[in-house]
């Protein structure tokens, strides 16, 4: 406990971020208010906007400032017809630095994991369902994480995909087992993407 309560609940709330423990948020809390208390305070604001602001978009789920996202705005993109289908915003972020793929996404914010909570309704496969029977899409491309986890999800959307007849492609290897997409390089991604392969 420091001399203020103040800076108590400052270095508390810092605890949120991930990989930040007491001791990173002391020392953040202590640069801040010794040097950079203007940073803080725009650090604050861009921070109360995004979270209020940010939505999911309605097509694909991933983050936007409201509406549909850019990414589903473009028409070239849209009548592509091809869904990568991805567990977070960040593997889009790391599939679109690789440069390789110009379809839509599907982002579903995790995997099914019945012991977290985390069901189809959850990953929102109603929606997901819904984009396979709108005849828009004509190939799903299967962008999980190669964990046991990523491959269950994987493995259940793949069932719905054949029932609307869709062709199925899972992302190549080069992806290491047990890894996330947003820690692989992008050449290993590019590979992954090129040159995937039919789902079984």
């Amino acid at each position: 406990m420091s001399s203020s309560v103040l800076l108590d609940n400052l270095i508390s709330a810092l605890q949120v971020m991930p990989g930040v423990g007491p001791r990173s948020a002391t020392r953040i809390a202590y640069a801040l208010l010794d040097r950079r208390r203007a940073e803080g305070l725009q650090l604050a604001t861009t921070m109360q906007e995004a979270l209020t602001r940010i939505e999911l978009c309605p097509c694909c789920r991933n983050y936007s400032d409201g509406g549909k996202c850019s990414l589903c705005q473009n028409v070239k993109r849209r009548t592509s017809g091809v869904l990568c289908i991805v567990e977070t915003p960040a593997d889009v972020q790391a599939i679109e630095s690789s440069g390789t793929f110009f379809g839509t996404y599907f982002v579903l914010h995790g995997h099914l994991s019945p012991l977290d909570g985390l069901g189809p309704q959850e990953l929102g496969l109603d929606v997901l369902e819904q984009r396979f029977a709108s005849g828009e899409i004509t190939e799903a491309i299967l962008a999980t994480n190669p964990t046991v986890e990523g491959d269950a999800t994987a493995a259940y959307i793949a069932a719905m995909a054949h029932r609307h007849q869709l062709v199925l492609s899972k992302i190549a290897s080069g992806v290491p087992f047990g890894g996330n997409l947003d820690s692989v390089d992008e050449h290993t991604l590019a590979t992954a993407i090129t040159q995937r392969r039919p789902f079984a």
